[in-house]
């Protein structure tokens, strides 16, 4: 674990499998649990279609969410994997359906590659489903390869207007 202050990351939500919010709720509700973790912010939640999965897949509900951290980025990646884990999902088909899906988009203005961690995250630009919540939370970040806001990378988007926003009143989680 860090010693210094915390460090501001983002999270990526999202589930298609059961009780889709109740999942994210609980992924939420989870990360808490961490000493050196702390939820700070969430968006509404965004209906969509799967991405990159069979045709079939249901449909996915997508958040964004910033924490702040004194844990490293493996550290906080590991225990998001474990929340995975003991939310249901299994690890056995790349995009198939599942209950929850975290993904670590930024941790502070990091660059990170490693074997099993990129940040920033190597596709959250080109995915609207990602960047449409996060803009939500945090318009004015700066991605910190692109060197464009957050804002800026969704309005470059064409494929925004497939993002339909569930309800912007109702957050899974008020913070």
């Amino acid at each position: 674990m860090r010693s210094a202050a915390p460090i501001p990351a983002y999270i990526s939500l999202g589930a298609n499998v059961g009780d889709r919010a109740g999942n994210i709720k609980d992924a939420l509700d989870l990360l808490q649990d961490r000493t050196g973790l702390k939820v700070a912010q969430v968006s509404a939640l965004y209906e969509n279609p799967s991405v990159g999965g069979p045709a079939d897949a249901p449909s996915f509900l997508n958040a964004a969410a910033r924490i702040e951290t004194t844990l490293e980025a493996h550290d906080l990646l590991h225990w998001m994997l474990t929340i995975e884990q003991s939310l249901g999902r299994t690890r056995r088909v790349k995009w198939e359906p599942r209950p929850i899906d975290l993904d670590l988009l930024l941790y502070g203005d990091a660059i990170i590659t490693s074997e099993e961690l990129t940040i920033p995250h190597p596709l959250m630009h080109e995915r609207a489903f990602v960047l449409k919540p996060l803009a939500e939370i945090a318009p004015d970040v700066i991605h910190p390869t692109l060197q464009m806001t957050i804002q800026g990378l969704l309005d470059s988007l064409c494929a925004a207007a497939d993002v339909a926003e569930v309800n912007r009143d109702a957050p899974v989680r008020s913070v």
